[in-house]
């Protein structure tokens, strides 16, 4: 497993981290514990996947859980507004417009932004 990782919460680089993860750590730029339910492994569409684990009520604060595995993957939000901001930067050097998002559409799964978006197609 790499050592790169990023931050869940903002998509920044975390750098020198050192394994296994302390409980202490945190994101440099927005200073969020990393040792959280969000940043696991096992933490998959909002829930924990390791059924041996302690239930965590709060996944955004640091905890104690002995089965915290830390994720190197790119996150879903680091990499959405990466990617907005290359497709910004690209349009403006083409002198095109980007379809600006809405906040409500970021909270949305992928079924319910395609529903959201053929009921708009239809008109309904």
């Amino acid at each position: 497993m790499s050592n790169e990782f990023i931050c869940w919460k903002c998509g920044e680089d975390l750098i020198n981290v050192i394994l296994p993860m302390s409980r202490r750590e945190e994101c440099d730029n927005c200073k969020a514990d990393q040792h959280v339910c969000n940043m696991c492994l096992y933490f998959v569409k909002d829930r924990c996947e390791e059924e041996r684990a302690e239930h965590i009520s709060d996944t955004e604060k640091a905890n104690f859980c002995d089965y915290f595995k830390p994720n190197n993957k790119v996150f879903k939000t680091a990499n959405n507004q990466k990617s907005a901001k290359a497709k910004a930067e690209l349009a403006a050097l083409f002198g095109d417009e980007v379809p600006e998002k809405s906040q409500d559409d970021e909270s949305l799964s992928p079924a319910e932004l395609a529903e959201k978006k053929l009921r708009e197609m239809l008109g309904g």
